[in-house]
């Protein structure tokens, strides 16, 4: 791996911080997450169609990965006593009971449906709480997801930082809407993941050694997983990976690897025979693997817990392109540009929404793309 470096990054490192601090929640924020879970819980007890279900939040909230801004993911869960799968057509009337006791309650605005999403969900924000609330029915993949990224969280806390950056920088950048065919949140976290896999010395591991099963197939058959072994088995493998790595921990700065992450991707249209594995902690090829064959993406992402889907699927042709300009102009920045290290506005502008910039005394607005090239070569790419 070629070495690179960049002048100074004192600016870029004050920045983040700032950024974060603005971003990252505190106590009230929880608390206003638990109270929109126990509202949501209450108009669930009180509808009769309902009774018996319970509300488990999951998603950023569970792993802990969530901003302040953050939709809160809630999952419905049926009262099944023969454990039996549930069917979308179930789901859907599911939700269309849900929908109709929030609306009695009066505790909910914008709602909206969408039965015949992969998922079916129900989007509404609490009046009370002002929480953005996406709800699904017994989401245990989503749920099981959610704790292994509470696990993978607690091994180093530069990803966690790192994850929040990535998605402000994303929404600034207008490539974190997967309804608009770009990057879901789940998708950017992968690529960060993948990020701190590949570092040297690797900062995390492979998922494989974390949990080497896949969700679909561990659950296939029934609708119900055993929460209780998933804590077991992650918790094992992270003190494992500890014990192996001890006195091997990368010690670079999150404006280091904020950097790097930038220029290790700033050729993401390069990757379009490559698949993005999280699982395997490096690049796989496309026509390595059958099952990677069966439909043709802009950016393949591995799920790596419901292999071999791809996380980026919403990805749309037209749209990469203004995801490919925007790693490549963040990246020429950081790299080849080394006033842009020292003009804090400019980092503003790049890295976070206006919203957040204004209130750090940046430009309130958001920054255009240049599709220019980066010269140093990276070995991931």
């Amino acid at each position: 791996m070629s070495i690179w470096r960049v002048p100074n990054y004192d600016v870029l490192e004050k920045c983040t911080e700032d950024i974060l601090s603005l971003i990252k929640p505190v106590e009230g924020d929880r608390n206003k997450r638990i109270y929109a879970i126990q509202e949501l819980a209450d108009t669930i007890y009180s509808a009769g169609a309902l009774r018996g279900a319970s509300v488990k939040p999951f998603g950023s909230f569970v792993s802990q990965l969530y901003a302040k801004s953050g939709d809160l993911d809630v999952s419905v869960e049926l009262f099944n006593a023969l454990n039996l799968p549930i069917s979308k057509r179930k789901k859907q009337d599911t939700l269309r009971e849900v929908r109709r006791a929030l609306q009695k309650r009066g505790i909910a605005r914008h709602m909206e449906f969408i039965p015949n999403a992969r998922v079916p969900v129900l989007q509404y924000v609490s009046n009370q709480y002002g929480i953005s609330c996406d709800i699904s029915i017994s989401n245990y993949p989503g749920r099981i997801k959610s704790k292994i990224f509470y696990w993978i969280n607690t091994l180093d806390d530069r990803f966690g930082d790192m994850v929040l950056l990535v998605k402000e920088w994303a929404k600034a950048q207008n490539i974190n809407d997967p309804k608009n065919g770009t990057l879901n949140s789940y998708s950017l976290c992968l690529l960060v993941l993948c990020h701190f896999q590949t570092c040297e010395p690797a900062i995390l591991p492979p998922l494989k050694e974390i949990y080497e099963g896949n969700i679909m197939e561990d659950i296939s058959g029934r609708a119900y997983y055993n929460e209780k072994h998933l804590d077991e088995v992650c918790s094992i493998n992270i003190e494992r990976f500890r014990r192996q790595n001890m006195g091997q921990r990368n010690q670079s700065s999150l404006s280091h690897l904020l950097a790097s992450f930038f220029h290790k991707f700033f050729r993401i249209d390069a990757l379009s025979d490559k698949v993005i594995s999280t699982y395997t902690g490096r690049l796989e090829r496309i026509q390595d693997n059958p099952r990677w064959m069966d439909k043709s993406y802009s950016l393949f992402v591995e799920d790596p817990f419901e292999k071999p889907d791809n996380a980026a699927r919403a990805v749309g042709s037209f749209e990469f392109q203004d995801i490919v300009n925007a790693f490549s102009n963040a990246s020429n920045k950081f790299v080849s540009d080394a006033h842009a290290l020292t003009d804090r506005n400019g980092l503003l502008s790049l890295l976070c929404t206006p919203d957040v910039g204004s209130k750090l005394g940046g430009r309130a607005s958001a920054s255009r793309y240049t599709n220019t090239l980066v010269s140093p070569h990276d070995r991931f790419l």
